[in-house]
């Protein structure tokens, strides 16, 4: 419950709010606001540029409007917020402050897609809430999109800059304001969390407000907004160039197994894993499936070749150089937003098309774009409001005590895992080397996972996303609970242990594996099982020593 210095904040805004409140002072036997009342109060207060739109108890959160939201969690106040600190600005923010037990931590989420919604951060919210934090979210500033889809934003240019860089602080900034209004007293440490969009959420607090968190997690980041639209526009273009260049899902398998066969034992990998453990090192042409005769699916066409090369090779210049990342081989099996080529938003257009939009008109058409010609205007006009993440260094962050934590999937079609890589390693030049890096962030692959989460491989190492609660069998097995250990016992994770669930995370545990930070990589010790983590160490691949 709300501690008396709690009371004692809050009731001016109690009366403000027409509801009694006697003062301890005035009676003894007089009962002081419940959270609830202290709740409610909280629409009177004043921040700046802010309007409280709701302020409500939730006493039995598994009912919450529009949510599916597990059982068990405890009761909070529920605040929902708008700020408007600039003309045609308007972030959506919305906190959950636990009535009961605080421990003194505010929690910011990040968003997916082009944002536009609350109950996108509503899963790692509950995460948060489990662990007595004050947790928070925001829409991005970008409603009324939607997270597949940006349309609404065409000549908003404040909005895109509220997506790509200034939302998630704005969110910061009143969640915390709000969390001191209710406990009397502010956080004594704040951790962000967010993957995909989320993730780049996150490295932009870490790289531009490095005083906002103690500890940021993030999966998946997207570090170029530009180009990773440009990326999932060229697959899609690939696929659609004529009627016979489509892959089917057939063919993707076909794909997948010449490509684990080629490269499942690189690095430490096994025999009989259904994934590749280090795909950047294989060297995979899918010319060897061409058909030499009739076509089937136990082969590929000549088109269906040239697909499957677009979609390793990403998008490259007309005269061949590389423009940006693509595929790894193993990624090729389906899961959550794999297959990107094959989506299409509301309006029948390829997934995450707006941002084209934004540059050239709601009557924009894929068939006439040329990544030669008009990324260099998509670039020039969009730069400064969504790529920040690619700028900056974590330099300041390292100064504040900040602890970082990546993690991206090796099977993450969506998103390339390369662009994690590089901004690791840049990093790591910027600061001076690899080991004080490694004092203030870590980076973790994960063989087989795809785009935050799904794939062949163990994809469960972060509870803080909002996926299945997982058994913690010790310190450092999930990432979020490795965050904070770093951050306050000073314990830096060496390696968490991810987890693969049958049936789609439905069943048993199918397979366990320690994800190591890079660069170093699971090795079988040998002995034991290999299904079973304990068998299991980890080292640095002789191609990276």
């Amino acid at each position: 419950m709300a501690s008396p210095l709690s009371c004692r904040r809050l009731a001016p805004l109690i009366a403000l709010a027409g509801i009694a409140f006697v003062s301890p002072a005035m009676a003894s036997t007089a009962r002081q606001p419940s959270p609830a009342a202290e709740c409610i109060a909280l629409t009177a207060l004043k921040l700046p540029n802010t309007r409280i739109v709701s302020a409500e108890a939730v006493a039995n959160p598994a009912q919450l409007s529009g949510s599916a939201l597990p059982a068990g969690l405890p009761p909070f106040c529920r605040v929902v917020a708008r700020v408007h600190d600039a003309p045609d600005s308007d972030i959506g923010i919305e906190i959950w402050l636990p009535f009961d037990n605080w421990a003194g931590v505010f929690h910011g989420t990040g968003n997916g897609g082009f944002g536009g919604v609350l109950t996108g951060g509503y899963g790692a919210m509950a995460q948060g809430l489990r662990r007595g934090y004050s947790t928070a979210t925001t829409d991005t500033g970008t409603s009324p999109a939607t997270p597949l889809s940006g349309d609404a934003l065409i000549g908003h240019s404040r909005k895109w800059r509220d997506w790509g860089k200034l939302s998630t602080h704005v969110m910061t900034v009143t969640g915390k304001a709000l969390s001191r209004a209710f406990y009397g007293r502010n956080p004594a440490r704040s951790y962000y969390t967010g993957c995909s969009t989320g993730g780049q959420q996150g490295l932009i607090e870490a790289l531009h407000y490095p005083a906002d968190y103690d500890g940021i997690l993030v999966g998946a980041p997207v570090i170029n907004r530009t180009w990773g639209h440009a990326a999932v526009l060229w697959d899609y273009a690939a696929a659609h160039a004529s009627p016979s260049s489509m892959l089917s899902p057939a063919n993707l398998d076909l794909l997948n197994r010449a490509a684990i066969a080629q490269c499942g034992q690189n690095g430490f990998g096994l025999a009989g894993d259904a994934f590749i453990a280090d795909p950047m090192s294989c060297r995979f042409d899918p010319a060897v499936l061409i058909c030499k005769a009739s076509e089937s699916d136990g082969c590929l066409s000549a088109p269906q070749v040239a697909t499957a090369r677009a979609f390793y090779s990403g998008p490259v210049a007309r005269d061949g150089r590389p423009r940006f990342y693509g595929w790894l081989p193993g990624s090729e099996v389906a899961g959550r937003y794999g297959w990107s080529f094959l989506q299409t938003d509301t309006n029948g257009d390829p997934q995450f098309a707006s941002l084209f939009k934004w540059v050239f008109g709601a009557d924009w058409n894929w068939l006439g774009f040329d990544f030669d010609r008009d990324m260099a205007r998509v670039d020039t006009t969009l730069d400064a409001s969504v790529n920040d993440a690619t700028r900056g260094t974590l330099a300041a962050f390292e100064r504040h005590g900040g602890k970082l934590i990546m993690y991206h999937g090796l099977a993450d079609t969506l998103v390339p895992p390369g662009q994690s890589v590089d901004f690791y390693e840049r990093q790591s030049a910027v600061l001076g080397g690899a080991k004080r890096l490694g004092e203030s962030a870590r980076l973790f692959l994960a063989p087989g996972m795809m785009h935050c989460a799904g794939g062949p491989g163990p994809d469960v190492l972060n509870s803080a996303s909002g996926g299945p609660r997982v058994p913690v069998p010790g310190p450092g097995y999930d990432l979020f609970r490795a965050l904070v250990d770093w951050r306050e016992k000073g314990r830096a994770p060496d390696a968490v242990i991810a987890t693969k669930y049958a049936n789609d995370r439905l069943g048993g545990i199918e397979l366990q594996r320690p994800i190591c930070a890079y660069p170093r990589q699971a090795r079988y010790t040998g002995s034991g099982s290999t299904a079973a983590a304990s068998s299991f160490t980890c080292s640095v691949p002789a191609r990276r020593r």
